[in-house]
């Protein structure tokens, strides 16, 4: 992954969004994730890939990865960002 500030201010944000779904809501639904267009805080047009994935063992916690990129050709130059969603005790 290239460093660029403006796909990895991006993918920062929607991980902080992405997080907002609770560990109850997603277990039924892993594996799971989406592609979406966006547009990138300087204006430029993006895809946005979202995935929520079981970190080790089905049932425990789950890894969420965000991936932002300038389209298909670019995906190796995009930035990443993820965060895991604990189980609750």
């Amino acid at each position: 992954m290239a460093d660029d500030p403006d796909l990895e201010a991006m993918a920062r944000d929607e991980l902080s969004r992405a997080l907002t779904l609770r560990w109850q809501d997603l277990r039924a639904i892993i594996p799971w994730g989406d592609t979406f267009e966006g547009i990138s805080p300087a204006g430029r047009y993006v895809e946005v890939e979202r995935s929520y994935i079981w970190a080790a063992e089905e049932g425990g916690d789950i890894l969420c990865e965000i991936t932002v990129y300038g389209g298909p050709s670019r995906y190796g130059h995009g930035a990443q960002a993820s965060a895991t969603i604990s189980r609750p005790a």
